[in-house]
């Protein structure tokens, strides 16, 4: 790539703003996402985990594992979204109703858009949990021990012995919060961190609206 600059201190490669992770452009799609009687609007919730997956991607091979997870998980939703002529899948709320009057949720033959949603929730818990404790790190600080930490706490509840050996040795590599910062946000590091915590407001509220949602109806352990 031409013009490409590197920091020699850190090593870090200096690639194009619009190839960076923006998270304003999560902040504002989650906003959107934000709809009256606690629902969430799917096709915003979509746009802005599509920049929350570039971030996994600008972090390399340590976050495969998250990024192939989010990226299945993802393309899942939008052919369901595609094919839907009756605005089935417009809401998370909209989904629920759609899947449990039709019983789809017990049917093992059909690819379940709740099912599916749950498994970008859990995603969400993690990645959410991991950029609130790279906020709180010192520059200097290492990001490692609050991925496994993080990561046990959360999507490492749900994988399997082998995916959880593997998510750690890869953490283990993870850089200080310097360098993983200019990683995944180049040049726009310093604003990023100035945007970060209302980026994690509009998140948190995404979050939790899913989580009480899916607890009420008792869709949290969907297997």
């Amino acid at each position: 790539m031409p013009n490409d600059e590197k920091n020699n201190e850190n090593d870090v490669e200096v690639i194009k703003s619009s190839e960076f992770f923006d998270l304003f452009l999560v902040e504002c799609a989650f906003k959107r996402s934000l709809l009256d009687s606690e629902d969430i609007e799917l096709k915003s919730y979509l746009e802005a985990y599509e920049e929350l997956c570039k971030f996994c991607q600008l972090m390399g091979s340590v976050f495969t594992f998250v990024c192939s997870e989010i990226r299945s998980k993802m393309d899942i939703l939008i052919e369901l979204r595609k094919n839907d002529k009756d605005c089935n899948f417009s809401s998370m709320k909209s989904m629920v109703k759609y899947e449990e009057e039709s019983n789809l949720l017990a049917d093992a033959q059909y690819v379940s858009g709740c099912r599916t949603f749950l498994r970008l929730h859990r995603g969400l818990d993690f990645l959410r949990k991991f950029l609130q404790r790279v906020g709180e790190l010192q520059s200097h600080e290492n990001t490692n021990n609050v991925g496994q930490e993080v990561y046990k706490d959360t999507l490492g509840k749900y994988h399997p012995w082998l995916v959880r050996k593997g998510a750690a040795m890869a953490m283990y590599v993870l850089p200080t919060r310097e360098v993983l910062l200019k990683r995944v946000c180049g040049e726009n590091s310093d604003s990023a961190l100035e945007c970060l915590p209302s980026m994690l407001e509009a998140t948190n509220e995404v979050y939790n609206r899913t989580e009480a949602y899916f607890q009420f109806k008792n869709l949290l352990n969907l297997p």
